[in-house]
């Protein structure tokens, strides 16, 4: 279990950060991090990965409960099991029928979306998640009371966001995950990925492409792949707006003259923060998207 830190940034104009995450856990929690809603996650595919990659991902490194605790009524276990070794040999033995189960699926010509289904609680899966709010996560994961492997995500990513130290950045200046940002003597910004340098709106792409890309475990970040990445999620009759929602710029507020347009396609709360969909404080690239969203479905 992993969680590192890929993008971290200061919005110049009040303070407020930003921070994208790449993790990787257990499927078996997944469910519990889903539900925090303002989380901008996206996550390995079960109907994009190859059923053999993934019998390999599980055969390689099965995962497992942090903890092996003792039943009792309620959610939370009482002690641990005295015989930790017996509980794993057991669920390895279920990894195993799952592995089993898969192949012969896979042996009927059925899809990588029904064949990768009962490896799920044996997988291992990568998500990136970005947010501007992380303080009801951690209230609530970092707790003795949180499932022991759910906490034990939450305590590796309360240790990456205390080593980690954002970069500045103004409006029309991006939070760009997998993009190397870094502030030059001349107050520049230079944006790059491996050894080039990029203009903004490549970076943009780059980074689009690439938290699209954790869908089926696979990075590529040259420019020619995330051109037909992106315009595969933006140009097909239904938009794949997800990945867009990791990129963000800070809010120019409250220093300019006006609330800018970025303000008035967000909202304000009962406190008076502004807000772009899921973002405080922080301008979403999503929002940039035409029809990014269906609303008034016929089928609906």
């Amino acid at each position: 279990m992993t969680a590192k830190i890929i993008a971290h940034s200061k919005s110049s104009i009040n303070g407020k950060e930003i921070i994208t995450f790449e993790l990787e856990y257990g499927r078996i929690i997944h469910s519990e991090l889903m539900t925090h809603r303002l989380f901008s996650r996206n996550a390995a595919s079960s109907r994009a990965i190859p059923i053999d990659k993934l019998i390999k991902l599980v055969e390689d490194g099965c995962a497992m409960p942090a903890e092996w605790g003792l039943n009792q009524a309620g959610m939370q276990a009482k002690g641990t099991h005295t015989n930790p070794t017996l509980c794993r040999e057991t669920w390895l033995k279920g990894a195993k029928r799952a592995v089993q189960t898969a192949r012969e699926l896979q042996a009927l010509g059925l899809h990588k979306q029904i064949c990768n289904r009962p490896l799920e609680p044996f997988q291992y899966m990568k998500t990136i998640v970005t947010a501007t709010e992380w303080d009801n996560w951690f209230w609530l994961r970092d707790h003795k009371d949180a499932d022991p492997t759910i906490r034990l995500l939450a305590e590796e990513m309360l240790e990456a966001k205390r080593a980690s130290k954002p970069i500045e950045l103004k409006p029309g200046e991006y939070h760009l995950p997998y993009i190397t940002t870094e502030r030059l003597a001349n107050r520049r910004l230079s944006l790059s990925t491996g050894d080039k340098l990029l203009e903004l709106d490549d970076a943009i792409k780059i980074s689009i492409s690439c938290c699209a890309q954790v869908s089926y475990r696979v990075l590529d970040d040259s420019l020619d792949k995330a051109l037909r990445i992106y315009d595969q999620l933006i140009k097909m009759s239904r938009v794949h707006a997800s990945p867009f929602e990791h990129v963000a710029t800070p809010m120019g507020y409250p220093k300019a003259s006006s609330i800018d347009s970025m303000v008035l396609q967000g909202h304000k709360d009962s406190n008076g923060d502004y807000w772009s969909g899921n973002f405080k404080g922080w301008y979403q690239y999503r929002q940039e998207i035409p029809n990014n969203t269906c609303w008034g479905n016929d089928n609906g």
